[in-house]
């Protein structure tokens, strides 16, 4: 949208096909057909994804993820195009560090993935980084790159409308062990059995069937414990919603190498619309929420349930503002690389 908006740009989008129709002047959704997480067509993905490239000859293109490296240096060799790599995850200590992949071979993919993003480094006129924590984690961009955080894409900054009482929990984005779904059921079902009133909506996509049907276990007993999209993928518009019906949003993930220096846009989204959140101790989070007085820090492992309802129904919140969180300051940037590339 901010390419389009700038008038510049005629933007199409090649990408997972979604169940929600939406327009936008100049942007232009080109959809793949459905496929697993590990099948034969997410496989061939890359070749449709070149075929539609083919048909439409950007002048830039921009692929973010590791499995269209190849494709975007067919484009460069056969076609002249400029081509940037958006790297919105760092693949390698993803692949190595979480439960995507069977264990044995959890290394050799991680490595795999990393020697390509190495050896088509030269190939790249630009990269963009969607953490600042990249600079430090990996270095094959050399000095061809522009940081482009995931902040909210929200304006003017509003504030959630809470509840009366501090009972509606909200835990949104991906569902994966990885992102703490689980630590937040727990915390839940804990603040239930002092408070009756509390409520959790989980509301996001879960990539794998196994940890969607244990979430389906964890909450099939419960009354006060709701999921939405889980197999599907969830408009944004409806995560906003749900972020104006919540009282507190949960960021609960475990320590974890492959997150340990992220941010999570769901903080940046919670931070935009004024949400109160109860959050697990991070240095990184601490500089974003400390000065607004934005929430709870706790060890979800440790939590106390009666201290910290206690705390969440007698603390003060955004006493002051948040600052830097939203898009506004990365459209800029945005705009600039592309500019010059």
């Amino acid at each position: 949208m901010t390419l389009s908006e700038s008038g510049d740009y005629e933007v199409y989008l090649i990408g997972y096909p979604s169940k929600v129709t939406t327009s936008h002047p100049d942007l232009h959704f080109l959809p793949l057909q459905g496929f697993g997480r590990l099948s034969f067509g997410r496989l061939i993905a890359p070749w449709k994804v070149f075929q539609y490239i083919r048909k439409v000859k950007p002048d830039i293109l921009i692929v973010n993820t590791h499995e269209l490296l190849i494709v975007a240096i067919l484009n460069r060799i056969l076609f002249g195009t400029r081509i940037i790599y958006d790297i919105q995850e760092n693949y390698f200590r993803n692949i190595l560090y979480t439960d995507a992949f069977p264990a044995l071979i959890r290394p050799l993919i991680a490595f795999w993935v990393r020697a390509k993003e190495k050896i088509s480094s030269p190939f790249f006129h630009w990269y963009l980084l969607a953490e600042k924590a990249y600079q430090q984690e990996f270095a094959f961009y050399g000095n061809r790159f522009t940081v482009i955080e995931n902040k909210a894409n929200l304006s003017p900054l509003q504030q959630s409308k809470a509840l009366e009482k501090s009972t509606q929990l909200l835990f949104s984005g991906t569902m994966a062990e990885s992102t703490g779904v689980f630590r937040a059921i727990a915390l839940a079902r804990q603040l239930h059995q002092i408070e009756p009133a509390i409520r959790l909506k989980l509301i996001g996509y879960c990539a794998k069937s196994e940890t969607l049907a244990r979430i389906k276990n964890e909450i099939s007993s419960t009354d006060f414990i709701s999921l939405q999209g889980g197999d599907q993928l969830v408009p944004h518009e409806e995560i906003v919603n749900a972020i104006h019906s919540a009282s507190f949003g949960i960021i609960s993930y475990p320590h974890s190498r492959h997150t340990e220096n992220s941010i999570p846009t769901k903080l940046y989204e919670y931070l935009a619309h004024q949400l109160p959140v109860l959050v697990q101790e991070n240095p990184q989070w601490a500089q974003l929420i400390t000065p607004c007085q934005a929430g709870i820090f706790l060890d979800f492992e440790t939590v106390n349930p009666q201290v910290l309802l206690d705390k969440m129904n007698s603390s003060l919140y955004y006493i002051t503002e948040p600052v830097d969180v939203s898009w506004d300051s990365e459209a800029k940037k945005l705009l600039t690389a592309l500019k010059f590339i």
